[in-house]
This record gives structure tokens, C-alpha cells and sequence, in this order.
């Protein structure tokens, strides 16, 4: 009982420790000072309105938001088969490829950056929305595979094995069947993968412009020259839509059923 305890009180301070990073940049976004302070002074909303006032910064916002979804799709519809292939065949070189397909988890984003933008300057695809797309599918996609890989147990296959022989054909099989039993791990990675892109800076640097600019790149040029409260404006509204996001799937998805069924 005692131990019980313990443990749930270490847990309601890690996630204290947390989460206090998230209250000082929300309480620097509504102070009336013009620079950064924590406890705020004064209350005000006038940095928010700075920044939406801002098309540079809503542009680069909406990058951000349509990059991270273009590589989040890419790299479900990626994984996937991927994960398929890898779990339902034994092939010569097949633990290689496996590791092909993590290795971006281990490596760096600034040398994957580097690497996409002379790779890309060969076919002419630098410094353009689909360069940064296929960037951010080559570093996302290992979170989904890895997510999906998980949830290919031996009694899945053996669900799959049922399915064909009640006469279900392979795309039947898919949706009703490997498709339920995968969802927990698809969804978590997702969700891994949309944030992990939404806030890359390392690789999305090497091809943005002064047209075509991602919000974490944009902060980054931005604090180089000028601190103030819109950096903090900025990040709060990125806090706010993230717990919009998470309420939205929790309500949709449920959470909590996916954490159970992992």
C-alpha cells in the first residue's frame, strides 16, 4: 500500500516537473511587458493578436500544420505495408532492411538535413514544400513503423489465417481484421509523428525560404535578433492547439482504450 503510494506521488511530480515549462510560456504569452516575464506582469492578450496579426507567422503556422499531416499520411501509408512485409515474410537481409528503415530514429536530423539537401540538389527538389515533405517522412515514418510492429503479434496472424479460410479475401482481411488490431500502435504513431514534424528544426532548415518557412524555423531565426512575448504568444497557441488535438482524439478514439489495448 505504502509502495502504491510512493509510486503515484513520484508520478504526480514528474508530471508536475513537467508540465511547469508549459504554465511559465502560457503566463510570459499574456504579460503586459515588453520582454519575457514569469509570474506575468499585468494580463493582457495583445502578443496573441501580434501574432495573428502577422501573416508571416499564420503562413509559417500553416506550413508547419499541412507539412506535418502530408508526412504523417505518407508515412502511415508507408509503415503499414512495410510492417507487413517485415512481420508476415522471412526473407535473406530481412533484419538489415529493418534496421534501414529505423536507422532515422538514431541519427541525426541535421545530418539527414544536410544529406536531403545535396541528395535533393540533383534532381532539383531543394528548398520546396515536396523537399521538406519527403524529409519529414524519412525521420516520422520509423515512429509509426515501430508503433505498428509492435501490435503484429503470433494471434493476429492467427486471426488473419481464420479470416481467409471463412472465405474473406485479403482486403477484407486488412479492414476487418488487421486493421482493428493495429489501431492502437497506428494511432500512437501517428500522433508521434505529426508532433515530431510540426516541431523539427534541424532538418527544416536546410530548405526553407523566406516564402516557405515552418513556425519552429521562424522562432528559431526570430530569437536569434529579438526575445519578447511573442515567442511565448507563439508557443501557447502551439500548447492550446495540441490539447485541442489530444481532447479531439480522446473524444473520437479514446485514449484510454488505446493505451489498454497496448
Amino acid at each position: 500500500m505504502i509502495a502504491r503510494l510512493l509510486v503515484r506521488l513520484v508520478a504526480w511530480i514528474a508530471l508536475v516537473y513537467l508540465a511547469l515549462p508549459l504554465v511559465v510560456i502560457l503566463g510570459a504569452s499574456v504579460t503586459t511587458t515588453s520582454f519575457l516575464a514569469f509570474p506575468p506582469q499585468g494580463w493582457t492578450l495583445d502578443w496573441y493578436r501580434k501574432f495573428l496579426a502577422d501573416p508571416s507567422y499564420v503562413s509559417a503556422f500553416l506550413t508547419s500544420a499541412a507539412l506535418a499531416g502530408v508526412a504523417t499520411l505518407a508515412a502511415v501509408l508507408l509503415s503499414v505495408p512495410a510492417a507487413l512485409a517485415l512481420t508476415r515474410n522471412r526473407f535473406p537481409g530481412r533484419d538489415a532492411i529493418s534496421a534501414l528503415l529505423l536507422s532515422p530514429l538514431v541519427l541525426p536530423y541535421i545530418v539527414l538535413g544536410a544529406a536531403l539537401l545535396q541528395f535533393g540538389g540533383l534532381f532539383g527538389l531543394t528548398r520546396s514544400f515536396l523537399s521538406l515533405a519527403i524529409g519529414h517522412t524519412v525521420i516520422v515514418a520509423p515512429f509509426v513503423l515501430r508503433s505498428v510492429l509492435a501490435m503484429m503479434t503470433p494471434e493476429q496472424r492467427a486471426l488473419e489465417e481464420a479470416s481467409s479460410d471463412l472465405g474473406a479475401g485479403p482486403w477484407q482481411t486488412f479492414f476487418l481484421v488487421v486493421l482493428p488490431q493495429i489501431r492502437p500502435g497506428l494511432v500512437t504513431g501517428a500522433i508521434l509523428a505529426y508532433i515530431t514534424s510540426f516541431i523539427n528544426v534541424e532538418l527544416s532548415i536546410f530548405n526553407t525560404t523566406a516564402d516557405l518557412n515552418t513556425i519552429p524555423v521562424k522562432l528559431f531565426n526570430y530569437v536569434q535578433y529579438t526575445i519578447d512575448p511573442t515567442i511565448a504568444a507563439v508557443s501557447g497557441a502551439t500548447i492550446i492547439a495540441a490539447v485541442l488535438i489530444i481532447v479531439i482524439l480522446d473524444l473520437t478514439v479514446g485514449l484510454d482504450m488505446l493505451s489498454e489495448k497496448r
